[in-house]
C-alpha cells in the first residue's frame, strides 16, 4: 500500500515538472528526445503542452492541444509571454498526421532560449474555427531536460550562464521612455559614441 502511495506522488510531481523523454519513431526507428512541459490546473486553462524535441538533429518546438487547432500541414500562429515581458508571436505549422498538434524549426531555438529566461509562460493559439486556446505553464525545472535536448541536437546553451534574456529593442523603449530628457540625451550621446567605434 505504502509503495501504491509513493508510485502515486511521484506520478503526480512527475506531471506537475518540466521533464525529459526519449522515444523511437515507429515509422523511422529513430530515436527522438524532447522536454515535456507539465499540464495547467485543469478547469483554469485548455490543455496545451509545449514540447522542445530534437528529431533528426534538428531541434523542433511543438505544441500539442486537445481540440483541432487547424487541418494537416496547415499554418498557423502561437503567441507566448514570458513571465512580463513583451509576448511573441511564431508561425507555426501542424503535422502531415494531426490536426492537434503544430511544430516550427525555424523558431524552435529562440522559443527554447526564451523559456530559461522566466518562471512561467503563457500560450495562446487561434483555431481554424476562431476559437483561441490557452494555458498558462509553469518553466520551473525546465532547464534540466531542455539542456538534454540541446545535447542530443548538439547544441549548446547560449552564452549566457544566468539565462538572462537578450535585450530586446522593445525593451529598450519602454525603459528609454521612462528617463528624464537629460537623461534621455546623455544616453544617446553614449550610443552615439558607441556606435561611432563599432563601425
Amino acid at each position: 500500500m505504502l509503495a501504491l502511495l509513493m508510485a502515486a506522488s511521484m506520478s503526480v510531481s512527475a506531471d506537475n515538472t518540466w521533464s525529459y523523454h526519449q522515444e523511437s519513431d515507429r515509422l523511422t526507428n529513430q530515436t527522438y528526445s524532447f522536454a515535456q512541459s507539465p499540464l495547467s490546473r485543469p478547469g483554469l486553462y485548455d490543455y496545451l503542452r509545449l514540447e522542445i524535441a530534437c528529431k533528426e538533429n534538428q531541434l523542433q518546438a511543438v505544441i500539442i492541444a486537445n481540440d483541432l487547432i487547424a487541418s494537416q500541414n496547415s499554418s498557423f500562429e502561437m503567441e507566448y509571454q514570458i513571465d512580463k515581458k513583451p509576448p511573441a508571436t511564431v508561425p507555426m505549422k501542424t503535422f502531415p498526421d494531426s490536426k492537434r498538434k503544430g511544430y516550427t524549426i525555424e523558431f524552435a531555438r529562440q522559443i527554447a532560449d526564451d523559456l530559461l529566461t522566466g518562471q512561467a509562460v503563457f500560450i495562446s493559439v487561434r483555431t481554424m474555427i476562431r476559437k483561441v486556446l490557452s494555458s498558462s505553464i509553469p518553466l520551473d525545472k525546465a532547464a534540466e531536460p531542455v539542456k538534454h535536448v540541446f545535447a542530443d541536437c548538439g547544441l549548446s546553451l547560449s552564452g549566457n550562464s544566468d539565462h538572462e534574456p537578450a535585450y530586446s529593442f522593445a525593451e529598450f523603449e519602454q525603459e528609454f521612455s521612462q528617463l528624464s530628457a537629460d537623461q534621455q540625451q546623455k544616453l544617446l550621446a553614449t550610443i552615439k559614441k558607441l556606435m561611432m567605434e563599432i563601425r
